[in-house]
């Protein structure tokens, strides 16, 4: 028999017990339905934990360090010039075998894998506006932060232009500490940034260095933006402080800084050296391979690259919880099918043994049920998905309403890949063969004489 006839007979059975086969459908689109809903919704977390985490860059980021070796403790006593040179011993007595320099950065950035270097910046700042007067740290941030951690979503006004202008970003909090009534009023506005400075050349003859000389230095940079923070590691959250500015303008600001022997030689010396640089690998599949070529370079170096294939594992398992959770729905629907398999073959006995009697064979038969079963698969598979989608749809507007009054952002809760719609009508495909064998079977061995006696 023909695959074009088999179809015709088997589409002809299905429709001459059409409430019979919607039951069936419908039991098979139910389990298919529990089984998308159980499964998108996993993927849906699994892509708003892992996927901001990913596309925040908080995997290809790795933290470089230089340790120091132990060094030796100056002398007590003296006048303020001996004290100063022993600091200055001893600084260099503890200065990293690898400096944290501007040479380091370009050695960094020529590893294979790399995409981006830059230094960990940051800068005591007394910020003013009209009466408002706080103590706090601006950090530097890199312009390629753009739409990356907590600079995905700007509360008010937009990231940088570019790095050469004197433009600064606040945290929420602190633009409410300056203005609570409406902190978005400040963008557009300029803050005044008071911060330490080297001076001019001092008289090296009372025994200062000339780096000693510290001046306040006051710049004013005009507000472009208000970021609120969001939960969550990432590169944006290492960058994140109460103020904000370009990387290349927290680099030239010059700030002194005199917190011990290692600060003091810093501010002797021309070389610009970093306590930290942030490294940006292409592909955090890399992330590892640079890591360990950094550290072999003779610097520390950490990230978390790690924390991301433990999270894959339990949303994995997440997953297959989920999903055989949903599965039993369809294993009740399974027994629908073959249930109507069963009730088909005694309405139609007497049919199966005239098939027989004019020489059809036993595999004909056998097709005719299964592709009847098939087609009860596909039809429950295909309005599953359409049901799942839809349900998963009205959860998420009512979830996301209640949401939105707690103030908290709204989120896809049910996602549905297009491997999981190939993968759900190929499981009720799969299911309803299963399901439609035993009848099949059962059909295919009927005694075509005994099939033809029976009324």
């Amino acid at each position: 028999m023909r695959l074009a006839d088999t179809l015709h007979m088997a589409l002809r059975n299905l429709r001459e017990a059409k409430l019979r086969t919607a039951l069936t459908a419908l039991g098979v689109a139910i389990g298919i339905a529990s089984l998308v809903g159980m499964v998108s919704f996993g993927v849906a977390m699994q892509d708003q934990i892992l996927g901001n985490l990913l596309r925040s860059g908080v995997f290809d980021s790795i933290t470089v360090t230089a340790a120091p070796r132990a060094g030796q403790r100056g002398r007590r006593g003296g006048n303020a010039a001996e004290r100063v040179r022993e600091a200055v011993d001893a600084a260099r007595q503890a200065t990293p075998r690898v400096r944290l320099n501007d040479e380091a950065l370009r050695r960094l950035a020529a590893i294979d894998g790399v995409k981006e270097v830059y230094p960990d910046v940051r800068v005591p700042v007394e910020v003013s506006f009209g009466d408002f007067s706080d103590f706090t740290g601006a950090t530097g941030v890199p312009l390629s932060a753009r739409g990356q951690g907590v600079f995905q979503r700007m509360i008010f006004g937009q990231f940088f232009a570019n790095g050469a202008d004197d433009a600064c970003l606040l945290s929420l909090e602190f633009a409410r500490r300056i203005n609570d009534g409406a902190p978005g009023s400040l963008v557009g506005k300029e803050l005044t940034l008071g911060y330490a400075s080297a001076a001019t050349p001092g008289d090296s003859a009372a025994g200062v260095p000339p780096g000693m000389n510290i001046q306040r230095t006051e710049r004013k940079f005009r507000v472009v933006g208000i970021v609120e923070r969001q939960a969550g590691p990432s590169p944006g959250g290492a960058m994140f402080a109460a103020v904000m500015i370009p990387l290349a303008k927290a680099r030239e600001m010059g700030v002194a800084d005199l917190t011990g022997p290692q600060a003091i030689l810093r501010q002797l010396s021309d070389e610009r050296i970093y306590s930290t640089v942030t490294v940006k690998v292409r592909r955090a599949q890399d992330t590892e391979n640079v890591e360990k070529k950094i550290k072999d370079m003779g610097f520390g170096a950490f990230s978390i690259a790690d924390l991301l294939e433990s999270q894959k594992k339990a949303f994995i398992l997440l997953d297959l919880l989920l999903g055989l959770v949903g599965s039993i729905a369809l294993t009740v629907a399974s027994l629908g099918i073959v249930n109507t398999m069963v009730m088909s073959i005694l309405e139609r006995t007497r049919e199966i043994g005239i098939m027989k009697a004019i020489g059809g064979g036993d595999q004909d038969v056998r097709k005719i049920f299964l592709v009847e079963a098939s087609l009860i698969g596909l039809l429950g598979g295909v309005f599953g998905i359409a049901l799942g989608w839809a349900v998963g749809r009205v959860i998420n507007v009512g979830a996301n309403y209640y949401l939105q009054n707690q103030g908290v952002p709204a989120a896809n809760l049910f996602l549905i890949p297009w491997w999981l719609m190939a993968g759900a009508i190929g499981f009720a495909l799969l299911v309803s063969l299963i399901a439609g064998s035993f009848p099949a079977m059962r059909a295919a061995r009927l005694d075509p004489i005994q099939a033809l006696r029976h009324d």
